[in-house]
């Protein structure tokens, strides 16, 4: 191992630990707080603060791995638009679906199961246009590794899964495998990414 290896591992360690404290002790804050005053997750704020904050965070990701790619400024806003305003509309339109109770059993005059449907549906009509993207190819090529890691700090929010569960209203058979998988992804997201970042051997075999 070189000086300057070990240079790397070593900054690479100062900075994920206290990323990974930061992080579990806000997300602790967060269960406790919800956990305590339940009218907060009744009242729909922080489903909808989260989903605002990944739409604003896929929206900046992109644009910004389109300005590390060799397309013209007018190409990047078209690739741009061209993701942005189907996945804004898709959101809007399951959002406003759900606020109404359309996902409810019983409650739709639709006879088949639709949640499946608006999970599955744009992903079948979806993946296949991206995969053939020639642009998008170049966007992820340009993008670092580290981005799309240090992302998954987001799943943090998967923390209402577990809180369901505690307080009745998710079943134990989806809300604990489901909470805990998505909290110990958000919280190794930012560890991860610093470890990769380091862009030494033994950081990748540690990420």
């Amino acid at each position: 191992m070189t000086a300057a290896t070990l240079h790397a591992e070593i900054g690479s360690a100062r900075q994920k630990w206290p990323a990974l404290l930061w992080i579990a002790l806000l997300t602790a804050l967060w269960i406790a707080l919800t956990y305590s005053f339940p009218v907060i997750a009744a009242s729909g704020a922080p489903s909808a603060a989260s989903r605002l904050f990944i739409h604003i965070l896929i929206a900046l990701g992109l644009w910004l791995g389109l300005e590390r790619t060799g397309l013209t400024p007018a190409q990047r806003r078209n690739v741009w638009l061209a993701v942005m305003i189907p996945f804004t509309l898709w959101l809007a339109v399951i959002w406003a679906a759900a606020i109404n109770g359309v996902f409810r059993a019983g409650i739709s005059p639709i006879p088949i199961p639709l949640t499946p449907l608006a999970i599955f549906l744009p992903v079948i009509i979806g993946a296949p246009i991206l995969l053939r993207s020639r642009r998008l190819g170049e966007v992820l090529d340009a993008m670092p590794a580290t981005w799309l890691i240090a992302l998954q700090v987001y799943r943090v929010l998967g923390s209402v899964f577990l809180i369901g569960w505690a307080g009745g209203t998710v079943p134990g058979i989806f809300g604990l495998p489901a909470g805990i998988g998505d909290v110990i992804t958000g919280l190794l997201a930012l560890p991860v990414a610093i470890s990769v970042a380091a862009g030494t051997i033994e950081g990748r075999r540690a990420a």
